[in-house]
């Protein structure tokens, strides 16, 4: 469970943690996260590390989970999706880029909250709201778009093929001990992922018959 906030940290009016102010929380936020891990982060080790009183953490952020998840969002700007007309060249621009499933500073921030993703039901429900699904969606538009352009067969379950990019890759980071690279997201997406949404479109020989 997420401790409440101590007391005197909420009620009242109080100045907003802000600015660069904020920023440097949220920088002390990550490196104590890379450093202990999830579990054993606290609101008062944040507080140490950023030299702040954690009254001044509880003023902006009401719990850990709320905490983590505002410094995982802020690693870096938000960027309009990818849309360069093309499937293939959305993939690569979306997973082999800075913050991509390439970016080996995402992978170690994701390894620190693994585990409390099955652990904290709050920081699970936070994470999975607030950092996956922003990025879930860029992949489904990608897909959405790519079907609209008749790049992906009518037939293909896009609820199946969306996450199944990212989850070959993390299975290799994860479970292979296998750091993935631009090279073998590459391969993924030309051997697997592209191959698969092409399935059911007519081919050429398919249109010859029809036609004849």
């Amino acid at each position: 469970m997420t401790p409440a906030p101590p007391p005197g940290a909420e009620g009242g009016t109080r100045p907003r943690v802000e600015g660069d102010r904020e920023q440097e929380i949220l920088d002390a936020t990550l490196a104590t996260l890379a450093e202990v891990g999830y579990d054993r982060l606290t609101m008062d080790a944040v507080a140490t590390a950023a030299r702040a009183s954690k009254a001044t953490l509880y003023r902006r952020w009401s719990s850990k989970p709320a905490l983590v998840i505002d410094a995982l969002k802020s690693q870096k700007p938000a960027h309009a999706p990818v849309d360069t007309g093309n499937l293939r060249e959305d993939l690569l621009a979306t997973y082999c880029g800075m913050g991509g499933q390439a970016d080996q500073e995402q992978i170690a921030i994701l390894a620190s909250v693994i585990t409390a993703i099955a652990r904290d039901a709050d920081f699970a429900e936070a994470f999975r709201r607030d950092f996956i699904g922003p990025k879930a969606a860029v992949t489904a538009g990608i897909f959405a778009r790519a079907r609209e352009r008749g790049e992906i067969g009518p037939d293909v379950d896009l609820d199946l093929i969306t996450p199944a990019l990212p989850g070959i890759v993390l299975h290799r980071q994860f479970l292979l001990g296998e750091p993935p690279d631009q090279a073998f997201i590459t391969r993924v997406i030309d051997q697997i992922i592209l191959p698969a949404v092409a399935a059911g479109q007519p081919t050429a020989a398919t249109t010859t018959s029809k036609d004849a």
